[in-house]
C-alpha cells in the first residue's frame, strides 16, 4: 500500500490565515461601536432609574447622561446627542446617531444606533 499526504498545503494554511487576520481586523474596528452602544442604552436605563432624574429637569437628566458618559469613556457621543421628549406620563430620552469606522484606504464600516428609555415621572428608586 502506497502512504499519501493528509493534510492542509501550505498555500491553503495561507489562505486560511489571511481570511482569519481579515476578520479579526475587521472585529477590531466594529466591537468597539456596540460595546459604546450598549454602554449607552445602560446608562439610559440607569438613568430612569434614578430618583433625581425621575422628578428632574432635562437639564439634569441631560448632566447625568454627561456624567455616565465620563465614567464609561465614551467619546464619540456627546451629550447633547440625548433627546428627551416630554410624554403624558414622564419623559422619553431618545439617543440616535451613526458611527463611521475607517475599516483601510477608502472603506468606511458605518453603524446606525437607536436606543431610547422610556422615565415616568416619579418613578425611579432601587
Amino acid at each position: 500500500m502506497k502512504q499519501t499526504q493528509r493534510g492542509m498545503t501550505m498555500l491553503g494554511f495561507l489562505m486560511v490565515l489571511c481570511l482569519g487576520i481579515f476578520f479579526a481586523f475587521c472585529a477590531m474596528k466594529i466591537v468597539p461601536m456596540y460595546i459604546e452602544y450598549y454602554s449607552v442604552k445602560k446608562m439610559l436605563a440607569t438613568i430612569s432609574k434614578n430618583p433625581e432624574a425621575a422628578n428632574g429637569s432635562k437639564e439634569k437628566i441631560r448632566d447625568l447622561f454627561r456624567r455616565g458618559l465620563e465614567i464609561d469613556y465614551v467619546k464619540v457621543i456627546k451629550p447633547d446627542m440625548l433627546k428627551i421628549e416630554s410624554t403624558d406620563g414622564g419623559m422619553k430620552m431618545i439617543v440616535d446617531y451613526e458611527r463611521r469606522e475607517n475599516l483601510m484606504a477608502n472603506l468606511d464600516v458605518v453603524g446606525k444606533f437607536h436606543a431610547e428609555q422610556v422615565m415616568a415621572r416619579g418613578a425611579g428608586g432601587y
